[in-house]
Order: C-alpha cells, then structure tokens, then sequence
C-alpha cells in the first residue's frame, strides 16, 4: 500500500470524513488517493484559510480538525492559521508536504524548513523520514492533539513517504500518551476557602469549554452562589441570561463583570490563562481577595496573578471533587442580591438604536432576536469582534468562535466555512469587518463552490475601525493608514460575482429583515451593512489605572 492511501485511511479510522486542503507539487500523491478515498477535500482558496476552516471545525464540533499543505509557501501560508489555533488551545492536525528526504537541506525548489517553522505553534511536531515512522508519527500526533491542554500536531511528509510502499500490518500502532493526573490534593484547602467566602465570583475560560464541562461550572457556580464571568475563550460557557451569568471581564467586557472581581473575596479560576486584555491593573483583584486557580496546564499558575491555592487537575476532576467536599452548602444571601443588582444594571442597557447611519449595537440587537441554540457566531477580529463578545446572547458552549488571544485578522469567514462543514445543520454567521474580511474574500468562492450557505454580516464602517478608535483616543485623532472606504470594492456586487447573494442595508429599520433573508437563502449570503464610522466600540477599559474608563451610550 502506498503511504499516501495509508494516510488517508488512519485518518478514516479516527472518523475523519472532510479535510481541508491545497493541492501541489509534493502532495499530488496524497490528492490522487482521495479521488478514492471516503475521506473528501473541502478546496480553499488559500493555505492560512485551510488552518482557521480546519480550527473552526473543531471549536464548532469538539473533534480535530484537519489540514494539508503542500511544501514551500503552502507550508508558510498554514503558519498564522496553525498559530492561532495553538495560542487558543484548539486541537488540529497540520499535514505538510516536503521536497524528497534525499535532497533535504539542498535548497529544492519549494523546500522550506516547515518543521521549524511550525515547532513554536505545535504541540507536537514529526517528519517522516521513513515511511514506517508513518503510523506512530499519525497515532500519537492525534492523541496528544487533545490529550491535557489541546493544540495543533505538525506531519511533515517528504514525499518519498508517501510514494512509498508500506506493509499493511504495520499501519495498526497502538501509542501510549500519559494523560496529565490531576493532583487534588489542595482540594480540602480550597474548600475551606469557598465555605468561608463572603462573595465568592467563578472566572471560567476556554478551558471550560475545551473540556466540556460547562455544565458542570453552572451546577458548581448555583451550589455555591457565585456568579460567572468570563474571559472571551470562555462565552457559552454559561447561558447568557442566567443569573449568575455577569459576562465577559476586559478592555471591552462587561461593568458588570468589572464590578464583581471589583467585589470577589475569593476568586475561583477555572481553565484561564489572565491575559492581559482580560486581566490588568484596571481590573484586578481587591486587596486580600483569595484566589484559587484550577488548570491542566500547570505553566499557566501565577503568571499575571499569583494564587494563594493552585489545582494542577482535570477540571471535571476538581469541580467534582470540590462539590463532594462542600457538601451541604447555603449560598451567602447577601451576596446574591448584590450580584442580582449587577445583573438588572448590566441588563438596562437599551441597544435598539434607531440612528441612521446604523450603529453596530442595532445590528447585534437584531441578530438576539433570531439567535437561537441552532445558530453558531464566529467572528473577525476588531470591534466587529467585540461588539458581538459585548452585546450578543450566547446561551451554549461552542456557540460563539473568535480569534482571542492572537487575534487574527481575516479569521471569522474561514472559520465559519470550517464551523459549517462540521455541523452543517446548524445556522452559521460571521460577524466581520471590511478589513478583515478583505483579507480572506477570496473564500467566497469556497463557500460557493461546496454549497456552505453561511451568512456574512458585514459591518462596513469604511474604516480599520479598532486602529481609528485607538488613534482617536490616545493618538490625538492622527488617523495614518486606516481608511478604507475610497477604496472599498462594492461587496454586494463582489459577492455577486463569485455566485453568492448580496444585499446592502442601509437604515435602520432594514437590518432585521434583511438578516431573515439571508438565514433563508439557500447559497452563502453576504450581507453589507453600512456603519456609522464615528460609533466607537464602548465601554472601554483601558489597562492603565491614570487613564479613564471610556463610557459610550451603553454604560455597563
């Protein structure tokens, strides 16, 4: 058998059934087997988009993604998309073609040295060198993907590997990978701590839902009467409008998030890493709040904030274990009426805004009215990202993807191709911005050609909009290289030429239906909603104490 029909049949066995892909020169091999093969190749229209369809997938899902590159440029053209999975914690398998292992490090044409490239953003990383390393490399490469804290594995195929002959007996392998074992033994300490907090808040990351144990955060949060903020990584982790839901905490978060860190004597961390955009000096602790941290990756303990009680666990583990030993437990009344004020404070917020031109906080408005659980939201990266963060009722896990902590451009549109090709009963929609998405437009013809009706929610504000409100705050309105709107393309026509549909909205009281139309095409659907380019994303919470809170028309 050779190596490349190999490949594709450990991947069939591990419930591989899409791929996403570009084909060239040193992995034609591996394309020709797929004509037979069970497995299909969704084409993008550029390797970095094969990375975030590939990362969308699995955010959407919960099952590893899968992307394949040929060598050279197609291997660097994975590595933005590659690194924004690895920095996010999302489980994917990278497949790299090469030049042949006989003239490696000669300077072939289209060699580049992918395995260095990609060991920064890996978790894992493997050349074949010989072609019965294959199943080892494939077998251990898919387990430690979502094995402890998730990520990316890297295969690098010199393409002598896959032309070659391999026994089939040798493909079965079997590889051990320790699993982290979680150390409880700071459980009873902790406990203690809980039973004695007078206002106890529950901050819930990406790791929460990366480990599927968001459910079990909201019966440890009523238990206890804490409420839940969250990290971006973290939305859907708890259903927006429960009550001790108070949102997301950082630069853009909620007040009301702010408010109860602001108030927490004990601080329960689970699956966060306090990045700097969540956690600041703006948004610190108060004095002697106690903190206990609980995280599979024990790297991440005292970092930015240094706890007084560190879990190196499983945290369906922990928040196991740490119910057992509480027991019987009464809620702090007091507490709970406070958070009940935060909640009806943050709750007040009026953003059905009837202004023309529109403002992005009418369009999410709109989008609450027909979100359901059926629907998944992925976004860009700007203040399209974090208007829906701030504003949009996410009720579930695996419901809101975006790009947090690299922050990709270009990231929501391939996202939700790759989110849509794993659930494709689900409703998708990317909120975006012209600039991101002029990025990555050309995966329309993507969305087209393998029938992905997803909708696109343009929010057209002519300008690099997060940069201009940067610039207009702290850079004396010295606007330098964020204009866009003498140059923008018309994107309805452009979405028209590449044969999906196109609608523009221009007032106000458009936007709804405008939004039902597009869940009701039955091809993907851009929609171009001209953006009032003035409306600032607030409130903003700078990092800098000296500097003021920036409250906007909705002030929590």
């Amino acid at each position: 058998m050779k190596g490349s029909k190999a490949l594709l049949n450990m991947l069939a066995d591990r419930g591989v059934e899409k791929i996403f892909g570009y084909p060239g020169g040193q992995v034609i091999p591996i394309f020709d087997e797929i004509i037979d093969s069970s497995i299909e190749n969704v084409l993008v229209r550029h390797e970095q988009c094969a990375a975030h369809m590939a990362d969308g997938f699995s955010r959407a899902s919960g099952r590893t993604g899968v992307c394949l590159a040929t060598s050279g440029p197609g291997a660097t053209n994975l590595v933005t998309g590659v690194a924004t999975a690895y920095a996010d914690s999302v489980p994917m398998m990278v497949l790299t073609g090469q030049v042949a292992s006989s003239v490696l490090g000669m300077g072939a044409f289209q060699e580049v040295d992918a395995f260095s490239l990609m060991m920064p953003v890996t978790k894992y990383n493997y050349r074949v060198l010989e072609l019965p390393q294959l199943p080892k490399a494939m077998d251990q490469g898919w387990k430690l993907a979502t094995v402890g804290r998730p990520g990316p594995v890297h295969i690098d195929l010199p393409v002598d590997s896959i032309t070659s002959d391999i026994d089939e007996g040798l493909l079965t392998c079997n590889f051990s990978v320790l699993k982290p074992v979680s150390d409880l033994s700071n459980i009873p300490a902790a406990t203690e701590i809980i039973r004695s907090a007078r206002s106890p808040v529950i901050l819930a990351g990406g790791g929460v839902i990366g480990s599927d144990t968001s459910e079990d955060v909201v019966r440890f949060a009523e238990m206890i009467g804490a409420p839940v903020i969250t990290p971006m990584m973290g939305i859907g982790c708890i259903p927006y409008d429960h009550p001790l839901s108070l949102g997301s905490l950082g630069m853009h978060g909620k007040m009301s998030a702010l408010d109860a860190i602001k108030s927490a004597d004990v601080l329960i961390v689970l699956g966060a890493r306090f990045s700097d955009r969540t956690y600041s000096k703006r948004t610190s602790i108060s004095p002697g709040c106690k903190v206990i941290h609980v995280d599979i990756d024990c790297t991440e303990f005292d970092k930015r904030l240094p706890a007084t009680l560190n879990i190196h666990a499983d945290l369906r583990d922990a928040i196991g274990e740490m119910m057992r030993h509480l027991g019987p437990f009464v809620p702090k009344e007091e507490w709970a009426v406070k958070v009940a004020g935060f909640k009806a404070k943050c709750s007040g917020c009026n953003i059905d805004l009837p202004f023309d031109p529109i403002v992005p906080q009418k369009v999410m408005h709109e989008i609450n009215k027909i979100l359901d659980d059926n629907t998944i939201i992925t976004t860009d990266v700007g203040q399209n990202q974090m208007w829906a963060m701030h504003h949009l009722k996410i009720n579930r896990p695996r419901q809101f993807i975006s790009s947090g902590s690299l922050g990709t451009m270009g990231f929501g549109l391939p996202s939700a191709l790759g989110a849509k090709v794993a659930c494709p009963e689900k409703k998708v929609m990317t909120i975006t911005g012209d600039g991101g998405l002029l990025m990555v437009i050309q995966e329309l013809a993507t969305a087209v050609a393998e029938d992905l009706p997803i909708v696109i929610c343009l929010l057209n504000n002519g300008w690099l909009g997060m940069v201009k409100q940067w610039q207009k705050l702290f850079w004396d309105k010295r606007y330098s290289s964020t204009r866009l709107y003498d140059s923008n393309p018309d994107f309805v026509k452009l979405a028209e030429a590449f044969g999906a549909k196109g609608i523009r909205v221009e007032k106000p009281g458009d936007v709804g239906d405008a939004l039902k139309q597009a869940f009701a095409s039955d091809k993907p659907c851009l929609l171009d909603i001209i953006c009032n380019p003035e409306e600032d994303m607030l409130p903003m919470i700078p990092n800098n104490p000296a500097q003021q809170i920036v409250r906007g028309r909705c002030q929590y």
